[in-house]
């Protein structure tokens, strides 16, 4: 029926626009879905859940926050890659989207999905990771633990978002730069890992500062350090991880993707929300209370940015080896 207009319309002299753009012209006519591959609490949800309702004004759409927690991410990320390419699912995703199939690899199997499989659309944020341990612990510096740490290797415990996550990525960076060796407990998200240091079911945690703010302002945790190059403006006496001569450098980013094959006009639309939206007043509001500076990066400088942070974070997870 379609191909038949066409055609006719064609003989009549009338020129079409091409399928795609009659579908972005339309985009969107229903709720999108963001998928956050988390468990609620973490950065990437907390990140998410605000810009979703920016972007929700822009698209003139509910963008409705679906969380799928499971494997540091990886569950949720391989949804993606198997949902058509109309723009109707997005993934609010951390750095750890490129972690998973270095791991993969390193522990010699097919890579659950690889990067080609997603379409950049924008960078959100990007913040250091933060070391945390109870306000009770006896631990009240770096080194403290570190020593601990070195006098009973595989005994202290700390919490991460899941198997090569960014949260455990981050602590075993600095446990192979300062020689020591901590227990894992993995949990489904920064969320769940930040409620594990607070119940007590483990002794330390790293975290966003957006998720450690609240606790370290409520005096239930202590910042002990920052991965970030620079201190951290919401608390400028923490003191940097290369500060104190480890060679620790890791950002929790969160950036937005779609799966492969969008369109160029369907890409066009959603960068277009990420911009306004991360201009707007409420997320940039939303952002500042969490302590979490915006990075807004689309297009060439995106793919720029994910090409660097890939190559650093693939050597990071080699010598983390091959884990049980």
């Amino acid at each position: 029926m379609f191909r038949t207009l066409c055609a006719g319309l064609a003989l009549a002299g009338v020129v079409l626009p091409a399928p795609s753009s009659v579908h972005a012209q339309g985009f969107p006519n229903r709720p999108i879905t963001m998928v956050v591959p988390f468990a609620p609490g973490g950065i990437a949800d907390i990140t998410g859940r605000p810009l979703a309702q920016s972007m929700m004004k822009t698209l003139g759409q509910p963008v409705v926050v679906e969380n799928r927690p499971g494997a540091g991410g990886g569950v949720g990320m391989m949804h993606v890659t198997r949902q058509k390419p109309d723009g109707y699912t997005v993934l609010m995703a951390l750095s750890s989207i490129i972690t998973i199939p270095e791991a993969d690899r390193v522990n010699g199997r097919a890579p659950s999905y690889e990067m080609n499989q997603f379409t950049p659309i924008a960078l959100v944020s990007a913040d250091p990771t933060v070391l945390l341990v109870r306000a009770d612990s006896p631990w009240k510096t770096v080194a403290d633990l570190m020593k601990d740490a070195k006098s009973r290797p595989g005994k202290i415990t700390y919490s991460s978002s899941g198997i090569y996550g960014t949260l455990h990525v981050a602590v075993e960076m600095l446990a192979q730069s300062a020689g020591a060796q901590f227990l894992h407990v993995p949990f489904g998200g920064g969320g769940p890992a930040m409620s594990a240091l607070l119940g007590g079911q483990v002794e330390v945690t790293a975290q966003a500062p957006g998720v450690a703010s609240p606790h370290v302002k409520a005096g239930k945790v202590r910042m002990l350090g920052s991965w970030g190059a620079q201190r951290l403006k919401a608390f400028p006496e923490v003191t940097t991880m290369r500060e104190l001569g480890f060679d620790a450098e890791f950002y929790i980013w969160s950036g937005l993707f779609g799966p492969a094959g969008l369109s160029s006009d369907v890409l066009a639309r959603l960068r277009a929300a990420v911009q306004e939206a991360v201009g707007e007043e409420s997320f940039r509001k939303a952002m500042a209370a969490m302590e979490t500076p915006i990075l807004h990066l689309q297009g060439a400088e995106f793919d720029a940015f994910l090409q660097r942070d890939g190559k650093r974070l693939a050597e990071v997870i080699k010598r983390m080896g091959k884990l049980e």
